[in-house]
């Protein structure tokens, strides 16, 4: 099964370039030039990732971006020529799972993708070889599936707040560093701002409602294990 891409551009040079290099790596590729247009002609092929221009006529990526995210939690990439940190914020905080600034090399592109997909198929290395589900509390996850359960609810989750749940929930009462969970949820070669990290703490805190992340002032995040308070 090959994956699908859909390439949302109003640079056809752009758009044609990337879509090359992404069938030359076995992607299947979609092509608009607006956000519109993607948006219906994503109701009859969904993709399974996005990558979206920020300055598109009409509707922007950004709103784009939003509007997938009420439907769907597959990968987005926004790609712009915008390389303020707050308009990478911005990105993040509307469900955007990178950010990529123009100009960019269309290899680096595609590796991203891949490692994206990788993530999205693979849970995120771990301080521990257990296998199976992990619970705290009201919370379960499922690494084989990729699924998150709060309080017996199904929540979506995107790839990075999975990625992050499951590194807390493995190494729980730990307290990581900003700057730690931003390698291990973007990776190493991310450049962006620890700012990241907050927002999408932020994130799962508003959709796992009473999860007992905590904050350690001036350092960083833990999972708090609350059966420590009931000893």
């Amino acid at each position: 099964m090959k994956y699908r891409v859909f390439i949302v551009e109003d640079d056809p040079n752009i758009s044609d370039i990337v879509s090359a290099y992404l069938k030359k790596e076995g992607y299947d590729v979609s092509m608009a030039t607006n956000a519109e247009d993607a948006w219906e002609l994503a109701k009859n092929t969904p993709p399974d990732m996005w990558i979206l221009d920020i300055m598109l006529p009409g509707m922007d990526g950004y709103e784009l971006c939003k509007k997938i995210r009420t439907e769907s939690e597959v990968p987005i990439i926004i790609i712009s020529a915008k390389d303020d940190e707050v308009d990478k914020i911005l990105g993040l905080e509307l469900g955007s799972d990178d950010y990529l600034t123009k100009p960019f090399s269309p290899r680096e592109l595609v590796a991203r993708v891949k490692r994206l997909f990788k993530r999205v198929k693979v849970p995120p290395i771990a301080d521990s070889n257990t296998t199976g589900d992990f619970k705290l509390g009201g919370l379960v996850i499922q690494p084989s599936y990729r699924r998150v359960f709060w309080q017996g609810t199904e929540v979506e989750v995107t790839a990075k707040e999975f990625d992050m749940l499951t590194i807390l929930i493995r190494n729980e009462n730990r307290a990581f560093a900003r700057e730690e969970l931003l390698t291990r949820v973007w990776g190493d070669d991310y450049f962006g701002s620890d700012r990241a990290v907050d927002d999408l703490i932020k994130r799962l805190r508003k959709k796992l409602d009473g999860l007992p992340i905590e904050t350690v002032w001036g350092y960083g995040y833990r999972l708090r294990h609350q059966e420590e308070d009931e000893k």
